[in-house]
């Protein structure tokens, strides 16, 4: 019996289209990718419907019920002035977010390496009075210190709403076993260490607002790309406090929010003269043996993939400016996020590929190409090796 021919199928069928409609318009703001969504699921519904009118209904109707419930949550809510504290605001991501949350209407806080640098002094120039800057080198317990009291001066009773370790160094790229073990500390001490002493500074602020923290890793911190084992590896630490803490903070009301974007242009790579002293940083601490099997030619090249990084970069942040938003003002915000191109295939492909095939795909479909130690251009060598 078709299920036209009953009050009873037309009753459920109409109940079905007021449930999809409700969705379809509550993911009006969600984009693109939510309206698909529900479309299939519309589309899902009707097959089984088709199939049995009331498994179909019950089941089709449970779908609606929790994709409504998703998209309530992505809701954003009102700014109000809240308080949010930036690390890493002299340049770059840092920067510009700094400007956009002033714009949106936050009480800002910038914590910046230079006080009197030229980052700091045009963010007090173009932004409003709710700014303001902090020094805040947040590998010194002091200066953490000292910005905390003035935020906690500042906020008095509205409280700190969001603290975003933005901070970061990548230094110069190279093989791991040419990176000096002074490289590795500051990564970490800065990446990793700094954004742990800043984050258990502020987090009494935190749960007394029920608010949010924001760590942006990278997407090396969960794809392993060559030459950058010591940036990588502090990535990959803040990824996983940032799942713990997820975890920890959820009885107090704070949300976790890791970023990874992928390839933004920014100046953390520095220019033509810090490459220059982190060129001779790694020369001066190699030893002989290494230097002679590596090669001069082979590691002065290194700086080829900085320019590598720097031409496949988009210049355009504001995927990683949307992305931090959501996740400050967003009802229900996502525990990941990751603006960039092809960023969440790569962390799939690291993630569930087989290594072997991961590491084919790298080698040949990824980066510049490479050069040869001078250690492997030397058949003879090779053989006495």
């Amino acid at each position: 019996m078709s299920i036209f021919s009953s009050e009873t199928g037309w009753l459920c069928l109409a109940v079905t289209a007021v449930l999809g409609g409700t969705v379809l318009c509550k993911c009006k703001s969600s984009g693109w990718l939510g309206s698909c969504i529900c479309l299939a699921g519309l589309w899902g519904g009707a097959c089984l419907l088709s199939l049995s009118l009331f498994w179909g209904f019950i089941l089709f109707s449970a779908l609606c019920f929790l994709i409504y419930t998703r998209l309530s949550g992505q809701e954003l809510l009102p700014v109000d002035q809240k308080a949010v504290l930036v690390t890493g605001g002299d340049s770059g991501i840092g920067h510009a977010l700094c400007k956009y949350l002033d714009q949106l209407g936050f009480t800002v806080f910038a914590g910046v390496l230079h006080e009197k640098g030229s980052g700091a002094e045009e963010l007090r120039r173009t932004c409003s009075q709710r700014l303001s800057v902090l020094q805040l080198d947040i590998t010194n317990p002091a200066q953490i210190k000292d910005a905390h009291s003035k935020v906690v001066q500042k906020v008095q009773d509205r409280g700190l709403w969001a603290v975003i370790n933005n901070a970061g160094v990548l230094l110069l790229p190279a093989d791991g076993e040419l990176i000096p073990m002074n490289d590795y500390r500051q990564c970490m001490a800065v990446n990793f260490f700094g954004a742990v002493e800043v984050t258990k500074a502020f987090l009494p602020l935190l749960r007394k607002s029920k608010g949010r923290l924001v760590n942006i890793a990278s997407m090396a911190g969960g794809v392993p790309m060559e030459n950058l084992a010591a940036y990588g590896s502090s990535k990959a630490a803040l990824t996983m406090f940032s799942s713990v803490m997820r975890q920890e903070l959820s009885k107090w009301g704070v949300k976790v929010a890791l970023v990874q974007p992928g390839g933004f242009r920014t100046n953390i790579t520095g220019g033509s003269d810090t490459w220059d002293k982190l060129e001779k940083n790694i020369l001066d601490h190699l030893p002989a043996e290494v230097q002679e099997d590596y090669g001069q030619d082979y590691i002065l090249a290194q700086r080829n993939i900085l320019s590598f990084m720097d031409k496949y970069s988009s210049a355009d942040v504001s995927p990683v400016l949307r992305d931090v938003q959501h996740a400050v003002m967003a009802k229900s915000p996502s525990a990941l996020y990751t603006p960039g191109r092809s960023v969440y295939l790569w962390l799939c492909l690291a993630s569930f590929c087989p290594t072997a095939v991961f590491d084919y795909i790298c080698e040949n479909g990824f980066g510049p190409k490479k050069a040869m130690p001078r250690a492997l251009r030397m058949p003879w060598k090779n053989k006495a090796m």
